[in-house]
């Protein structure tokens, strides 16, 4: 078999991955000295072993997908029952109750329906069966559940310790490959979050950076998580209908070049360990769980106000990037440039970057004495500080998730699905280890935080929060 017929058989069968990379180069040549198969639409094994010699690889034994280059495309995407009955309950929900939203694994219970987040009691089987039943064609997932989890973010602290790499592979990553490798789902597309707020903060919060947090230098130190990334990819990347998407952040934290660059690094480093390979990559995520503005269509930053430049605003600070959309662009370039696929699309999350209300400004602030006046009254986003991230009090619903919206852009998706909470000001023992977060006060001593005031623990409802972000949905309801 010549080199361009093993291409031709394995993209048929749905082997080629984005970037062009095949599933593995020793099946590859396998292959080159075997008689060509006829193509019934099964897949043949990948053989005993995964990739890092460890598990045998999870793989569905039916019909395989044909790879899809936008997995949004074209399919109905899944409508998690649990948040829609939360939202078709509240007062003014039932407009949103319908749409998309992802489901959050973060803790190993939770695979199986025990101990999720916010009381939630189905498990991950309980879902696919849900999708399948209403006929969906992709279900959404956001994977959360690293050792030393979120190490900048108290509220996001999870149950494994810095040290639990073990405990990560065999009692979270391997059930959910298990799971997502049984034939009876070989039909559903599977859009798959990796670890959010974990390896941007290996840079932004770690020395020569200050103030360095302590877990972040240990989880740093200690490799476990590039070492989880790479086994998860490793590990589900072996799924023919499993998309994987890494979480990069977003503009106010990684616009600047000093920050986007060394993370941007770091992803692929994640990308080559633990058995992982860059094309085990589908994309990224922008603004996951975040409020940063889509577009900010009032502000440029070669404007100038009485002679001083916008980017030299309080607001901007140097950030090369205003909005969630320029530096998913950007971003995206500098990954295809490290080694990443040039068909690597982007994931923007607009559950809550909407900005809408009586507040919001129609045009480009005229006679402002100056800069920083004329950016804060020109700019959608409201926020104190374009890096506040718990349950701020002005934000609204954003752009309705849609497939394709633009170049580059696999999706914009409700990724955090909205009313459930970033995290408290308070301390809950009883609450599934969830922490209390000064960011989550409305005042820290820092300054304001924007925080609505009594939010409860990292992803249980909030009613007060999805009131306010019907009330300044933009697009309005």
């Amino acid at each position: 078999m010549s080199l361009s017929h093993l291409d031709d058989w394995l993209s048929r069968l749905g082997w080629r991955r984005r970037g062009g990379r095949l599933a593995a180069a020793a099946v590859a040549a396998s292959l080159l000295a075997a008689p060509a198969p006829a193509v019934s639409g099964t897949a043949p094994a990948l053989g005993a072993e995964s990739r890092d010699g460890g598990r045998p690889a999870a793989g569905p034994a039916g019909p395989r997908q044909p790879r899809a280059d936008n997995p949004y495309a074209g399919v109905r995407v899944y409508v998690d029952p649990e948040w829609a009955a939360r939202a078709r309950a509240h007062p003014g929900g039932a407009a949103v109750a319908g749409l998309p939203t992802a489901v959050w694994i973060d803790r190993a219970a939770a695979v199986h329906g025990a101990g999720g987040t916010g009381g939630r009691t189905m498990g991950l089987r309980d879902h696919l069966d849900a999708a399948l039943a209403q006929g969906a064609g992709l279900i959404q997932l956001v994977l959360h559940n690293l050792p030393g989890r979120s190490c900048a973010r108290p509220a996001w602290h999870g149950e494994l310790g810095p040290g639990d790499i073990g405990r990560y592979r065999t009692e979270f990553i391997d059930p959910i490959a298990d799971i997502l490798g049984d034939p009876a789902y070989a039909s559903l597309r599977v859009v798959a979050v990796i670890e959010p707020e974990s390896l941007s903060s290996l840079v932004l919060h770690t020395r020569p950076r200050q103030p360095a947090i302590a877990l972040c230098e240990t989880m740093k130190a200690n490799g476990n998580y590039l070492a989880g990334i790479g086994y998860a990819l490793g590990r589900l990347g072996d799924l023919p209908q499993v998309y994987l998407y890494l979480d990069a952040g977003h503009h106010g934290a990684l616009g600047r070049p000093d920050s986007r660059i060394p993370v941007a690094q770091l992803f692929y480093q994640a990308a080559t360990t633990a058995g992982a390979r860059p094309a085990d990559v589908h994309g990224f995520t922008v603004n996951l769980a975040g409020y940063g503005a889509l577009r900010e269509p009032f502000l440029h930053l070669t404007d100038t106000v009485h002679g001083t430049p916008v980017h030299d605003s309080r607001w901007i600070g140097g950030n090369r990037h205003l909005d969630e959309l320029s530096y998913a662009r950007t971003l995206r370039e500098q990954l295809v440039s490290f080694g990443f696929g040039s068909g690597i699309g982007m994931i923007v999350d607009t559950s809550r970057n909407g900005w809408g209300g009586p507040d919001r400004p129609t045009g480009p602030a005229a006679g402002a004495p100056g800069v920083d006046s004329h950016v804060n009254a020109s700019r959608l986003d409201r926020r104190h500080s374009s890096t506040h991230w718990c349950n701020q009090e002005n934000a609204g619903l954003g752009e309705r998730p849609a497939a394709s919206p633009g170049p580059g852009i696999d999706a914009y998706a409700w990724l955090k699905p909205p009313g459930e909470s970033d995290g408290s000001a308070a301390g809950f023992p009883g609450a599934a280890g969830r922490r209390a977060d000064p960011m989550c006060a409305p005042r820290h001593p820092a300054g304001p935080t924007g925080a609505l005031p009594g939010g409860p623990p990292f992803g249980r409802w909030f009613p007060e929060h999805f009131t306010r972000l019907l009330a300044n949905a933009q697009p309005p309801l």
